[in-house]
């Protein structure tokens, strides 16, 4: 066998467990219960050791537009160094941006010539098998986000020119960028690869799965044999990976660019090494862009139609909740009526009755690192008060799915530009080796890590039923928000406890409603008992009737808040 730092072939890839090794398992913790920090490697923090200004102001990220499009310095050794900057802020799980090696010209991590070796402006495999016990240490699970569609911009067509998708037609190979990339090796071959030119339409089929990614190449990936002995070579590689630093999860790029049955099959083996190991809860979920029918071909078990054995096949866990980004952060904001809102969580919980859980382990979020579909890039933050990202990351932590903060919110970052880079803002000085943003006093980080707190001990706040609450004026006429400056709020039940989450999106007026409570579990002269943004408690009241129960709430501008019926919850 060769030494693991000469590994270039797939075939010299070891797979049995390594030798004393104990894989961690933490299969006590459901995926709705995580909280998840998604982070740039590059962009965390370096391996110099820095402090931040320890006020309670926000702040902006470090790095300007030109800074920003190259590499910047973030290393494996630099997340493992500030693991506490994570954990005190409630986190449970760290998604790392790819990690494998890339392209000299890419710091994202997307542009892979090597997948068998660590980036070397990264670290090394040891520094990410370090990471990853300080993380478990921690009780933090690691994921990675790997790119299984495309490789990096490692070969080139015919005179090095552009080649754009056209009808389908197959381009002639050019040439190899070098002559030591891709890794592994058994990629240097051209017909695992479409070579049908970048796409120009990203919601035309097959168009989207067949074509190159700007000057990213994109591999094979339908049921022709090349494409099957891809999917076994990513496979193995990504199974090496768990075995080498004992992964928790992957997050899949691209998937809706991707066949379901190769999607579904690469899960279901990653799964079952996962098993061998010990780790029974590997958490697989996808980048998926695209209209909410999508989802149920990618999530769950699936029978094979190609395999002969007729296996079932179980695809991805979850998938990211674009429609929920797309619609909370305007919500928040308040430019937007709250109607889509409801419905969207109204879609959720018809399909958590059609799927199990479905609607609950989707992974929700408010800001990210692309931004698809948007031509001015901006931050969730951009524009927003500190008021209202509080509320918007309270929100995800209060409502079904498995709420993911991408790094920086928790500071106030506020990036926007006409390009990704803008609004991946470095964490740590480009000018002062002396000076980071990992600011622990900031507002926003206490907020929010005060309201992971109390999420991460209850219950209701994980696996309670979500009820989006109607509201009145005067007690006796009610109805669901409807207008873009309102109070907005929802319950969480669990059994015989009620969690009321409220917000007002108004930045300029207060706002008082009755909102309605469960009567059965909320008797008249019962006390519903501020445990976040407010001091003392609020007596239940009925109407005439008897059949409507509710509470009578103030709010500030951009107030959030929240209330529990249960001693237990305080």
């Amino acid at each position: 066998m060769l030494p693991e730092s000469q590994i270039t072939s797939i075939n010299d890839i070891n797979l049995s467990p390594k030798p004393g090794k104990t894989y961690w398992k933490n299969a006590g913790r459901e995926w709705r219960e995580e909280f998840i920090y998604f982070l740039m490697v590059d962009r965390f923090h370096d391996d110099l050791d820095r402090k931040p200004v320890a006020n309670e102001a926000r702040q902006s990220g470090f790095g300007n537009s030109e800074q920003l499009q190259k590499i910047c310095g973030g290393t494996l050794k630099g997340i493992t160094n500030h693991l506490d900057y994570i954990n005190e802020l409630g986190c449970t799980a760290l998604w790392l941006s790819p990690v494998f090696e890339n392209n000299p010209s890419s710091y994202h991590g997307y542009a892979i010539q090597n997948f068998l070796n660590i980036d070397a402006r990264f670290g090394t495999k040891q520094d990410l098998a370090d990471l990853v016990d300080a993380a478990h240490a921690l009780d933090i699970k690691v994921f990675l986000d790997v790119v299984l569609h495309h490789s990096g911009d490692n070969w080139f067509y015919p005179n090095d020119d552009n080649y754009y998708y056209n009808q389908g037609a197959i381009f002639p190979f050019g040439g190899w960028r070098n002559d030591q990339t891709p890794i592994p090796v058994e990629l240097r071959n051209p017909e695992l690869y479409w070579r049908k030119g970048q796409i120009r339409n990203f919601d035309s089929y097959p168009e989207t799965r067949e074509g190159d990614f700007s000057t990213l190449k994109s591999f094979k990936n339908d049921t022709s044999p090349e494409a099957l002995y891809v999917q076994q070579m990513l496979t193995k590689i990504h199974c090496y990976w768990i075995r080498e630093a004992d992964i928790d999860g992957f997050r899949i790029d691209a998937v809706k660019h991707m066949g379901d049955d190769y999607v579904s099959q690469f899960c279901s083996h990653v799964r079952e090494y996962a098993y061998k190991l010990g780790k029974h809860n590997f958490f697989l979920f996808g980048e998926l862009v695209g209209p909410e029918e999508m989802y149920n071909a990618y999530i769950g078990p699936k029978t094979s139609v190609v395999v002969e054995d007729k296996a079932i096949y179980f695809g991805l866990n979850s998938v990211l909740d674009f429609p929920l980004y797309h619609i909370l952060a305007d919500v928040i904001h308040g430019v937007s009526t709250p109607d889509k809102l409801i419905s969207r969580y109204e879609s959720l919980r018809k399909n958590a009755m059609n799927r199990g859980g479905f609607g609950e382990f989707l992974v929700t979020f408010i800001d990210n690192h692309d931004q698809v579909g948007q031509v001015l890039k901006k931050r969730f933050g951009n524009g927003a008060t500190e008021n209202q990202i509080i509320a918007g990351i309270g929100f995800l932590l209060c409502a079904v799915g498995t709420p993911c903060i991408y790094y920086g919110t928790e500071q106030g970052f506020d990036g926007s530009g006409d390009g990704d880079f803008n609004i991946r803002e470095v964490m740590f000085s480009l000018e002062d080796p002396t000076l980071n943003a990992l600011n622990k006093s900031a507002r926003i980080y206490k907020e929010i890590a005060f309201i992971a707190a109390f999420r991460k001990l209850n219950p209701v706040l994980k696996f309670g039923r979500m009820y989006m609450r109607e509201l009145s004026d005067d007690g006796k006429n009610f109805h669901l928000p409807i207008f873009k400056k309102c109070l907005l709020a929802f319950s969480r039940v669990l059994y015989d406890q009620e969690i009321i989450v409220a917000y007002n999106s108004s930045l300029t007026d207060q706002d008082e409603e009755y909102i309605l409570v469960d009567p059965m579990l909320n008797p008249e002269g019962s006390k519903f008992r501020f445990v976040y943004g407010q001091s003392g408690h609020i007596s239940v009241l009925r109407n005439e009737e008897g059949n409507r129960h509710f509470i009578k709430l103030k709010l500030e501008p951009a107030q959030f808040v929240i209330l529990s019926n249960s001693e237990e919850n305080q």
